[in-house]
């Protein structure tokens, strides 16, 4: 699997509950351009409607040799799922505070898959907790690697 984006912010904002693997229908200049790296998934977000899943947000560069073919950079895009997967997400989605969000863009076997995770929103107590103990943690390491240097 070759990692093309990650969606670096998600962890920090969210608590994830479950991840799924989807398929993305794309357009060929949007293959070219996500081969070229140039995809955001920064803001972007899946929605389930009438038993079918799109990805709305993901930003993908038009690319450069692609003239009058150049696809839209945001279009939403339908997600490939399962309809087993469709229906449980349709009904955890209803839940409050909950949401799809992409987590990261990869290649598995020529194709582009987008994994996709089942989040709940983080409060700002919950990001400070994070962070403290990030930085605890970074600290421990580094004293343990400055003991062993001695």
């Amino acid at each position: 699997m070759k990692t093309i984006a990650k969606n670096r912010k998600a962890r920090h904002e969210y608590h994830i509950e479950e991840t799924y693997e989807a398929g993305i229908v794309l357009q060929g200049t949007e293959v070219k351009s996500i081969r070229a790296g140039k995809v955001n998934l920064k803001d972007s977000f899946a929605l389930v409607r009438d038993e079918e899943a799109f990805l709305h947000n993901m930003h993908i560069a038009p690319y450069k040799e692609g003239n009058r073919y150049n696809h839209e950079p945001e279009r939403k895009r339908k997600l490939l799922l399962h309809k087993h997967q469709i229906k449980s997400l349709i009904g955890k989605t209803k839940q409050q505070g909950y949401t799809l969000i992409p987590l990261k863009l990869y290649f598995k076997h020529d194709l582009v898959k987008v994994e996709l995770a089942l989040a709940e929103g983080k409060n700002l107590h919950d990001k400070r907790e994070d962070i403290k103990r990030k930085t605890a943690q970074r600290e421990i390491q580094r004293a343990l690697k400055d003991r062993q240097r001695y």
